[in-house]
């Protein structure tokens, strides 16, 4: 089985306009959809992940704060790419934010 690393991507408007306009209900909902495919996908998931916070660009200048598109990421495991794109069909719960996308990028063994 090979492994891939998920990264759950939206433009930055769209991700600051969920976090301010999203009921608790609404949040609820997202969450049990999330709940329900990790279910549906167990054996393939190797790590779950989280979504994730402020981004910190460290290079030979020294640190700034900076901005991307990700908002999450899981690993999961699969034969092959085509298998593990399969894993997340258009009714993914991330899918249903407007201007989100999912990129399954394969990790490579060392």
């Amino acid at each position: 089985m090979k492994k891939f690393l998920v990264l759950y991507k939206a433009d930055i408007a769209s991700f600051e306009a969920m976090m301010k306009t999203t009921t608790p209900e609404r949040r609820k909902a997202f969450m049990d959809a999330w709940g329900h495919w990790m279910g549906a996908h167990k054996a393939g998931i190797v790590d779950g992940g989280a979504p994730l916070g402020r981004t910190n660009r460290v290079d030979g200048h020294g640190v700034t704060e900076a901005k991307n598109d990700i908002g999450g990421y899981s690993i999961v495991q699969a034969a092959d790419a085509a298998g593990a794109t399969a894993m997340f069909a258009k009714d993914h719960p991330h899918l249903q934010m407007p201007g989100a996308w999912i990129e399954v990028v394969e990790m490579m063994p060392m």
